[in-house]
């Protein structure tokens, strides 16, 4: 049987890079050499310089394109290396529309640095299509989707949106980090450029800080290939194979993952300290069927508010088990605060116009037992109650 005809679960472990052909060893060797010795002088290798090609990145580079359903996969050396890349697939004069709630990091870059190349921007809620459709301009060239968004989980059709930006002759870009290629596919919904810090959920051990880009069209991949090659934000070797590692394992994560993530939700759901939950795999979450239609799973990420930040705060002073730290995606469940961990790029006024409030926290759920989570966040909930209980009464 053809790797092809693998299943996804099969493919982490079963693919080009099974084994080494050289020695039959089951780990890709990791190749520190930085230049390769050519042995013509009319015709070179398929290596001359590490930054154009090495063969430890570009294994990882083939597995995420195989994963994705792409042709051409590229490793940088941060998620933002990815993007900021990618972006220089742009011009001076061209327009993007962009996730309203996208990652901070990201909002930096198209606010404080594209803007500075003349490259226009305009957020919208794209869940809202008609929104979407109002934001283009004549000069639009891309659409950038985050979805689910981070931090509020919202989420967006992707196959819409590609379908409007093929109308215009623009590109699609889509950041898949949530989800991973394990959930989502957005190359098969029509987007052009697949992103991911994966650092998160593709690595998943908290070891490791990498970004991946892959593409589907073999002329935009030697677009990007060339603006790798330029930029020069790649991917070291050692970081590759830990990638490449953590690939191995991503199916059995990314599922325990999630089941917990769904009992936690519901838990928090019915609690009175808790005003919110955002989560799409909750029957309640408005693109809750959208989800569903384009995605294996609602994931791992979900964030909830509290009534108010003073609850918040207790609640992080006495919840035990997870860790409060900026990322997600690793196999320890992380709390983090986006108003100043993801999201501190992001103005205070234009993080709540966005609903990214200060009693904001979001949750990434790792492999810890969901009844031990769940003790945890009650215990740290009883907290919340007690220490409130007390303040009210000194009024």
């Amino acid at each position: 049987m053809s790797s092809e005809n693998y299943r996804f679960e099969t493919k982490l472990l079963h693919n080009q890079h099974k084994v080494d052909p050289a020695t039959g060893a089951v780990s890709v060797p990791i190749q520190h050499a930085s230049t390769f010795h050519q042995f013509d002088l009319e015709s070179f290798g398929k290596y001359d310089y590490a930054r154009s090609g090495n063969p430890t990145r570009e294994a990882l580079e083939d597995v995420i394109a195989e994963l994705e359903g792409g042709t051409r996969g590229f490793a940088f050396s941060s998620g933002m290396a990815a993007i900021s890349t990618a972006f220089l697939l742009l011009s001076s004069g061209d327009h993007i529309v962009i996730t309203e709630d996208v990652y901070g990091g990201t909002y930096r870059m198209v606010t404080e640095v594209l803007t500075r190349f003349g490259i226009e921007h305009t957020f919208v809620d794209m869940t809202d299509l008609n929104l979407v459709k109002a934001a283009i301009k004549p000069n639009t060239k891309a659409f950038y989707v985050e979805t689910p968004s981070n931090p509020l989980l919202k989420v967006t059709d992707i196959k819409a949106i590609t379908s409007l930006a093929k109308e215009i002759n623009a590109i699609t870009y889509v950041d898949n980090t949530f989800l991973t290629p394990e959930y989502q596919r957005p190359l098969e919904l029509g987007a052009d450029v697949v992103l991911h810090s994966a650092t998160k959920f593709l690595s998943g051990h908290s070891d490791v800080v990498a970004g991946l880009a892959v593409v589907i069209d073999e002329e935009l991949g030697r677009r990007l290939y060339s603006l790798q090659n330029s930029f020069g934000a790649i991917l070291g070797v050692q970081d590759a194979w830990l990638v490449l590692r953590g690939i191995k394992t991503l199916h059995v994560r990314l599922e325990q993952s999630q089941k917990s993530a769904i009992k936690l939700a519901e838990f928090l759901e019915t609690h009175p300290l808790i005003e919110k939950v955002y989560y799409p795999g909750l029957k309640n979450h408005p693109q809750h069927e959208l989800q569903k239609s384009q995605s294996k799973g609602p994931g791992a990420v979900l964030s909830f508010d509290f009534t108010n930040e003073r609850a918040l705060q207790v609640f992080l002073s006495n919840v035990k088990i997870p860790v409060f730290a900026v990322s997600l995606g690793a196999v320890e469940s992380i709390l983090s605060y986006p108003a100043k961990m993801s999201h501190a790029a992001m103005p205070q006024a234009e993080r709540e116009k966005r609903g990214i409030k200060n009693s904001l926290i979001r949750l990434s759920v790792g492999l810890e037992n969901p009844v031990d989570l769940i003790n945890d966040f009650s215990q740290a909930l009883h907290q919340v109650n007690e220490k409130l209980l007390v303040l009210q009464q000194g009024e």
